[in-house]
């Protein structure tokens, strides 16, 4: 990937229209791009040059580089992931303030981005737990500002920034004038968790965990009394269970699947 190349994909209206967003200093636009439901390269130029960040999402599912870059570091690691492009014109700014719910990895390609940082406020958010869109105030931004950031990343071309989630981050190009386009490989890390998912999955196979629940029985009182049963047979299954085996189903699935995410 590089600005040449990035800009070929804008200018020929070559990327997916669904992996496309544009962004300035703001929520994203999906639509402003298209015509009839495809990419309309004249519009994303536009965008573009009227100062909106061009990011291209998912560079992993149509792009085979980035597809044989994606499932390296899978089997290297067991985390699934997945990259985006950004490109920010000088002088402007696209996503503000947010923290995200995996680590990533900022490779700078090209021009320099400023990355103004803070300390999570969330310890370890997830998908379903704690994303910043899901948890927001509006005082968040003025406090962050007023406050200035924890540390502040210059980074250029050939640098790379580590930012383990949680992390705030507010990235801009609003004191350069060259535009900045970075890579973003996001790290889908695994919990505990997604462990013990692995492990209750298996319950399926067990007749008893799928039998029906009558409506009767999600009433209270006595739905604390089917609680109570599942928990126990729950914990009986768990502990009969091979752990040697599950091992080996557990890293099969750790380094094939491809969509999981915290």
């Amino acid at each position: 990937m590089t600005l040449e190349y990035f800009n070929e994909l804008t200018n020929t209206g070559c990327a997916p229209p669904d992996q496309i967003a544009a962004i300035k200093a703001g929520p994203s636009n999906r639509t402003a791009f298209l015509t009839n439901g495809r990419t309309d390269p004249a519009k994303l130029s536009r965008l573009r040059d009227q100062g909106y960040t061009i990011r291209f999402g998912n560079l992993q599912r149509w792009l085979p580089v980035f597809h044989r870059i994606s499932r390296g570091i899978q089997q290297e690691t067991g985390y699934s992931n997945y990259m985006h492009a950004f490109l920010t014109p000088g002088g402007e700014q696209g996503l503000l303030h947010h923290w995200d719910q995996q680590m990533a990895l900022i490779v700078q390609v090209a021009g320099t981005k400023t990355w103004q940082l803070w300390k999570p406020l969330i310890e370890a958010p997830m998908r379903e737990y704690n994303e910043s869109f899901r948890v927001w105030r509006e005082d968040f931004i003025p406090a962050w500002e007023a406050a200035g950031p924890d540390l502040t990343v210059e980074l250029t071309a050939g640098q790379t920034l580590l930012l383990p989630r949680g992390w705030v981050h507010n990235p801009h190009a609003l004191h350069h004038d060259e535009p900045s386009l970075h890579l973003t490989f996001a790290i889908r890390e695994r919990t505990p968790l997604w462990l013990a998912e692995q492990l209750i999955a298996r319950a399926i196979e067990e007749p008893d965990f799928r039998r029906v629940v009558l409506p009767a029985d999600l009433e209270l009182p006595i739905l604390a009394d089917r609680l109570s049963e599942t928990r126990q047979a729950l914990v009986k299954f768990l502990g009969e269970l091979d752990t040697a085996e599950m091992a080996d189903l557990t890293r099969q699935a750790a380094v094939t699947e491809l969509e999981y995410t915290t």
